[in-house]
Formats: C-alpha cells, sequence, structure tokens
C-alpha cells in the first residue's frame, strides 16, 4: 500500500510531455522578441532556438513563479500552465543550432567553456547557449548573476569572482560567434 501511494506522489511530480504542435501555436505570442524560431529579435532577448527543454523549461516557470523576474516575461510566463510550458519548451528546443567559431578558440573564456562550450553552444542541459546573443545581453546577465539579482547555484559564484573586464571579455567572445537557427516544423 506504500508503494502504491509512493508511485502515486511520483507520477504527480513527472512534467507534462511537450507538445511540438501545440508549442508552434503558443509560440505566437514569443515571436516579437524571440521569433517563430527562436532566433531574438531585439537585443536585450536571448536566442531559444535549440535551447535544451529543461532549461526553457525551468525559466518559464521561474518567470511564473516570480523566482525570476522580468519586466515583460514575468507578465507573459505568469498565466503559462506547466503543460504550455513543457509545449513551449518541446518547440524552441526542436530547433537546430549552429555555431561557428570566427576567432581563435584559445581565446575562449575558461571560466565558461566547460558549461558553454567553446562555441557558446551547451554541453550540459542546465546550462543555456551563448553562441551568438548580443554582449549587452550577456553583460547584463553575468551581472545580475554577480549581484545575486539572478539566482543559479553555479553562476552566482562564478559571477562573483568576475571582474567587468573578465564579464565583458566573455560577453564580446560569445557574441562574436556566428549562429544559424533551423526551424523545424
Amino acid at each position: 500500500m506504500v508503494l502504491g501511494g509512493l508511485a502515486l506522489a511520483g507520477d504527480a511530480l513527472a512534467q507534462p510531455t511537450g507538445d511540438r504542435a501545440a508549442g508552434r501555436q503558443l509560440a505566437g505570442q514569443c515571436r516579437t522578441c524571440h521569433g517563430l524560431d527562436g532566433f531574438a529579435q531585439i537585443p536585450i532577448a536571448p536566442h531559444i532556438g535549440g535551447e535544451p527543454a529543461e532549461y526553457i523549461s525551468r525559466q518559464l516557470t521561474a518567470f511564473r513563479d516570480g523566482t525570476r523576474e522580468h519586466e515583460m516575461m514575468t507578465i507573459v510566463a505568469r498565466d503559462l500552465t506547466d503543460q504550455q510550458i513543457a509545449d513551449l519548451a518541446a518547440w524552441y528546443s526542436g530547433h537546430r543550432i549552429t555555431a561557428e567559431v570566427t576567432a581563435d578558440p584559445a581565446g575562449a573564456p575558461e571560466q565558461c567553456v566547460v558549461c558553454h562550450g567553446v562555441d557558446g553552444l551547451h554541453q550540459i542541459p542546465d546550462a543555456p547557449n551563448l553562441a551568438g546573443e548580443t554582449n549587452i545581453y550577456i553583460d547584463t546577465q553575468l551581472k545580475a548573476f554577480r549581484l545575486g539579482k539572478r539566482v543559479n547555484e553555479t553562476m552566482n559564484p562564478i559571477a562573483a569572482d568576475l571582474t567587468d573586464e573578465e564579464i565583458r571579455a566573455a560577453a564580446d567572445w560569445y557574441a562574436g560567434v556566428k549562429i544559424t537557427i533551423e526551424m523545424a516544423e
């Protein structure tokens, strides 16, 4: 009897499976800033096409629940259901992103490459792609981590030790990577 209760509890904690077609429909509300293909249309928005589904889900949930704040995203995400978040994550993560490093790979920021790669593409599902993001976006996010305005157990201690010059160098490196996002229907 206890085992049955545990099985039910496990099912209640499971995340819904995303539906790409439903996600495509929902992505219409995202396209002004992030594009239908996930290629950002404005410099303060990140590219989200090809991001890991887990990362997209976690960020949308954080915006919805108020553990991450942004003047636009908090409003956009506040009424999303878990299923809608899973659908959006399935849509955007299903796109194919490729990156081309145009500088000497030895110049990649050492403290970033384990999780974000030399080319700025995630190496672990918990890390976002940084390839092709604007340097102002990366700079702003790293400073938010450094100041504790954005919270992540991995990023806060790393950013806390970065100087403004190191932040700018990392931001410039990843902004210099050329990306292509191929939308998968």
